[in-house]
């Protein structure tokens, strides 16, 4: 069954998602994105089905197509500060804000967030895989920190994070131990397993 066009009949209706939730550097992302009420596309979906390539292809088509859309990042020293959490919906809340069409809905994925001004929403587990507005939020802000990620991985080569994106791999907890945190980690994460040690 495909992805469904609108959570409700609201013609400026918004999704939102985020990424970067669980990685242990970098920002976690937030894209959220109006479509018209008549768009579809046979290979949209939940961006971490799809393959770089096509996520790559959607973003232009979805930036090209869109009512209009935003992406925020929020570094790592906001979300030591308030939780990841909190950081997810802060960057959810400002990309709703940036959008040059105020939503009348918003459709969210997941199961967490905090009212947007007075705009009704509703929050859709696996969201990304269900509904058009969010998948296309969700290969927005996958995208655009995949970037991020690779970008800075330039500056620091040894996390690999052009490859991991600042997930936590075996590697990536590897390079920490060995070369220790940048201003890029996220402190108040578990940076390497218990039984190792590392001077913060």
């Amino acid at each position: 069954m495909g992805l469904k066009g609108k959570y409700s009949r609201l013609q400026h209706e918004a999704g939102t998602d985020e990424a970067g939730r669980g990685c242990l550097a970098g920002p976690v992302t937030a894209a959220a994105v109006i479509l018209p009420d008549d768009f579809r596309h046979p290979h949209l979906n939940d961006s971490k089905q799809l393959s770089k390539k096509k996520r790559e292809e959607l973003r232009v088509i979805i930036e090209r197509e869109a009512l209009t859309f935003a992406v925020i990042h929020t570094p790592p020293a906001v979300i030591d500060e308030i939780n990841i959490l909190k950081a997810s919906i802060k960057s959810m809340h400002e990309a709703l804000a940036q959008l040059t069409t105020p939503p009348e809905f918003i459709a969210v994925d997941g199961n967490k967030f905090t009212p947007f001004g007075n705009i009704p929403h509703a929050c859709i587990i696996k969201g990304d895989g269900k509904y058009l507005n969010i998948a296309a939020a969700s290969v927005l802000a996958k995208t655009y920190r995949d970037e991020f990620m690779e970008n800075i991985s330039l500056e620091h080569p040894e996390y690999q994070w052009s490859k991991n994106k600042g997930y936590p791999t075996r590697e990536h907890r590897d390079a920490i131990l060995k070369f220790g945190p940048t201003a890029y980690h996220r402190k108040s994460f578990r940076l390497i397993p218990e039984q190792l040690s590392l001077d913060l």
